[in-house]
């Protein structure tokens, strides 16, 4: 299997603390046929292989937990990669809030407004949500749970996140200063 940089993204999404234990998941595209995402229980800095999940037929008993998400997404959208983390702050602003709109300038130029969607992780209910709301924003939280970004690319996806959780740190700081 080619190397879609599944280790590389998920040292990343620990080193700046958008996931914790084995929590969180990612996801590439392959052509037609389906996608590539983790392993259930698997460490995203330490993914070991990941599972293939063919777009029609049985899905594989290992794959992630959140595989309906990426496979709703992929069958509504372009996106080539998804990254679904749970970054703190972005997590604690979705409890409050049922859209992000940033006020830093990255923020505003790249994702001027994350919508909060509700869903129970795991379930078909969720998973349309996700995908009925990425045809139209790259990035979304599910709220109480984490993030969802697509992109062309994991690299792309990746930065969508790590950009939600910068956004949601500057409210928060926002708001102790005041």
């Amino acid at each position: 299997m080619q190397d879609y940089g599944f280790e590389r993204i998920g040292r990343r999404l620990f080193a700046e603390h958008l996931v914790g234990g084995n929590f969180g998941n990612i996801s590439v595209r392959d052509g037609e046929k389906g996608f590539f995402v983790k392993r259930t229980g698997a460490y995203l800095d330490d993914p070991g292989d990941p599972v293939f999940v063919p777009f029609s037929g049985e899905v594989p008993k290992d794959a992630s937990s959140e595989y309906r998400v990426h496979l709703a997404v992929y069958k509504k959208t372009a996106y080539k990669a998804i990254v679904h983390a749970h970054p703190q702050y972005a997590v604690a602003a979705s409890l409050v809030s049922d859209e992000i709109r940033p006020l830093d300038s990255e923020g505003i130029m790249f994702c001027p407004l994350i919508p909060v969607i509700a869903g129970v992780p795991g379930t078909q209910r969720l998973a349309d949500a996700v995908a009925g709301m990425m045809q139209h924003h790259k990035l979304v939280i599910a709220q109480g749970h984490g993030t969802f970004a697509g992109g062309a690319t994991l690299d792309e996806a990746f930065q969508l996140t790590s950009l939600a959780e910068h956004a949601c740190r500057v409210l928060a700081f926002r708001k102790m200063f005041r």
